[in-house]
């Protein structure tokens, strides 16, 4: 299918989506442009019942996170979404993925906390996985302060994101706790590499492969293993007793390949697995509510999808 008409005009109105040269910017300038661009693509301001800021206590570092609770959300304790931002663990924050947090609570009747892990380069590998980690382990024993139910309790994430759900996923199911009910993977990153050969759709829709590598460049310590499954989840040899997963690949993304290699490798371990494609979307149309209408369905349908696995679980 072709590319959609509306990110065709997107790409025409507004090039700099498409040639921006993310490798050729320090990380901080590489921050910049990117909340730059959440605040164009972002929709408006989306009702919310309620947001809090707070931070995890105890361990050795407190990770922030924002608490959204939905508007229609009663007294009772709601099922949660733990939630990881994209941005290849090197730009991105709460603010740049609030608006997608609201939708996702509002349509889903979750309670979603987001985490605010730290970026690299600053903070290289595993610091992400361990702040997203130990941020998942607060929020299931403080449910009641939080007012969520322990027994539905989700991950989600894009992208990077993604990749960080996918990995706390395979470390809860290796400790056997927090007990995650399902998992939500929006474009996820789920096979790193230093391999530079290029990949489908990797120049010409936004995420190009250079940016790609320079990302992981700045995540990936030099001594660290690639197929470390807390870095690559598709290296992970038994994926039997992983949560059910809702896995979003985009048509014109060079990491569908992997996100749809990823489902399969769940499918054949058991796991049940909805693999829903957008054949006509790019990488990150989630976060683009305020230019691409079908990001605002897509999100809808994920949220519906969230809700559904934990009114089973």
């Amino acid at each position: 299918m072709p590319l959609d008409p509306v990110i065709q005009d997107l790409f025409q109105r507004m090039p700099e989506l498409i040639t921006y040269p993310t490798w050729e910017k320090s990380p901080a300038e590489a921050r910049i442009a990117f909340k730059r661009m959440c605040r164009l693509a972002n929709a408006d301001t989306v009702p919310i019942g309620k947001t809090e800021d707070i931070k995890t206590a105890g361990g050795e570092r407190s990770v922030p996170l924002r608490v959204y609770t939905p508007v229609a959300a009663g007294s009772a304790a709601l099922p949660a979404i733990v939630y990881y931002h994209g941005g290849g663990f090197v730009i991105g924050d709460l603010d740049c993925y609030d608006p997608l947090c609201r939708m996702l609570a509002n349509e889903s009747g979750c309670r979603v906390i987001s985490v605010d892990y730290r970026l690299a380069p600053e903070h290289p590998f595993p610091a992400a996985v361990e702040d997203a980690f130990a941020a998942l382990k607060w929020v299931e024993a403080n449910a009641t302060d939080l007012a969520i139910d322990p027994n539905r309790l989700a991950v989600a994430g894009d992208s990077a994101g993604g990749n960080l759900a996918a990995v706390v996923s395979l470390l809860a199911a290796d400790a056997k706790e927090p007990e995650i009910a399902f998992q939500l993977l929006i474009y996820p990153s789920i096979k790193l590499s230093r391999d530079f050969a290029k990949r489908s759709f990797g120049t010409g829709y936004r995420l190009d492969d250079r940016a790609i590598q320079w990302f992981y460049s700045h995540y990936m310590p030099a001594d660290a293993d690639p197929m470390d499954v807390r870095l690559s989840p598709i290296a992970i040899r038994n994926a039997s007793g992983l949560p059910p997963a809702y896995i979003v690949t985009a048509g014109f993304d060079p990491l569908r390949d992997e996100g749809i290699e990823y489902a399969e490798k769940l499918k054949t371990a058991g796991v049940p697995v909805a693999l829903v494609d957008y054949p006509t979307m790019i990488h990150g149309f989630f976060s683009m509510q305020g230019w691409i209408p079908l990001s605002s369905e897509a999100i809808t349908a994920a949220a519906k999808a969230v809700k559904a696995g934990l009114d089973e679980a």
